[in-house]
C-alpha cells in the first residue's frame, strides 16, 4: 500500500452565499458584470462548491435588459462548450434563479424513441417550478457539468408541469414531456441546491466512458443486471 500524498494547506472555505445575495457587497449587476468581463466559456463550478448547495436567489429582473442578455449569451455558450444540454447560473458561480436549456438530441432512433427525447429549441427559464403530472416514471441515465466524468441513473417524472418566467418576464406554466422534462428537472434542481446524486440510484454510477460504451442503448436492463440495481 503506497502512503497518501501530503495534504497542501487547505484553501480558505468560499462563502456559502454567491456576493449577489450579500447586503453590505457588491450589487448584483457588479458581479455579473465581473464574471462576464472574465475568461469565456465561463468556468465551471464543480461538486464541492456551496453555491451548488444553496438556493438560488430569485431573479427580479433588476439587471439592466443588454446586460442579462449578456449573461444569458455566456450562459449558452458555456453549455455548448462544455458540452450540456442544460446550465444553471450556480454553476457558474452565481445564486440566482436562471437556467438555460438546449438539446439536439444527437443519439440514435431507437435511442430517442426509447428515451422520448427530441429536440429541444433553445429557451431561458426564470424562477421555475415543477411537479410530476400523473404517474409515468423514467429511469435513464443522466450526468452533470458539475460532477464531470460520471453519470448515473435517477428516475423522473415522465412529464412534469412547469411554471416560470422567460427571459422577457413573461409567466410560462406549460406541461413538458419526455427528456426535455428531465432537463427542465434537473436544471430547477440545480437552483434548490440540489445536484442530480441526490436523487440518484447510486449503485448505478458510471463513468462517462463505461456509460457510452455498455449502457448508452434504449434498455436499462442490461445495466440493471450487471450492476445489481
Amino acid at each position: 500500500m503506497s502512503a497518501p500524498d501530503p495534504q497542501p494547506a487547505a484553501p480558505s472555505a468560499p462563502s456559502s452565499a454567491d456576493p449577489i445575495d450579500e447586503v453590505a457587497g457588491p450589487s448584483p449587476a457588479d458581479v455579473v458584470r465581473r464574471l462576464l468581463d472574465g475568461p469565456r466559456p465561463l468556468p465551471l463550478v464543480t461538486a464541492g462548491h456551496p453555491v451548488l448547495r444553496h438556493p438560488a436567489a430569485p431573479y427580479d429582473f433588476g439587471l439592466l435588459p443588454e446586460l442579462f442578455a449578456e449573461l444569458i449569451d455566456a450562459m449558452r455558450e458555456t453549455m455548448h462548450a462544455a458540452p450540456g444540454v442544460g446550465l444553471a447560473a450556480p454553476q457558474i458561480g452565481l445564486g440566482l434563479a436562471v437556467a438555460v436549456l438546449e438539446d439536439s438530441a444527437p443519439v440514435p432512433d431507437e435511442v430517442a424513441a426509447a428515451r422520448d427525447r427530441h429536440p429541444l429549441p433553445f429557451r431561458v427559464i426564470v424562477n421555475p417550478t415543477y411537479e410530476a403530472v400523473g404517474n409515468e416514471r423514467a429511469a435513464w441515465y443522466e450526468g452533470c457539468l458539475s460532477v464531470p466524468g460520471y453519470q448515473a441513473v435517477v428516475d423522473r417524472a415522465a412529464r412534469v408541469r412547469l411554471r416560470c418566467q422567460d427571459e422577457t418576464g413573461a409567466m410560462v406554466d406549460e406541461e413538458v414531456a419526455g427528456w426535455a422534462a428531465r432537463i427542465v428537472a434537473h436544471e430547477t434542481d440545480h437552483l434548490n441546491g440540489t445536484l442530480y446524486l441526490d436523487r440518484a440510484v447510486l449503485r448505478s454510477l458510471a463513468t462517462h466512458q463505461a456509460t457510452a460504451a455498455w449502457w448508452g442503448g434504449p434498455d436499462l436492463i442490461p445495466a440493471r443486471v450487471a450492476l445489481g440495481f
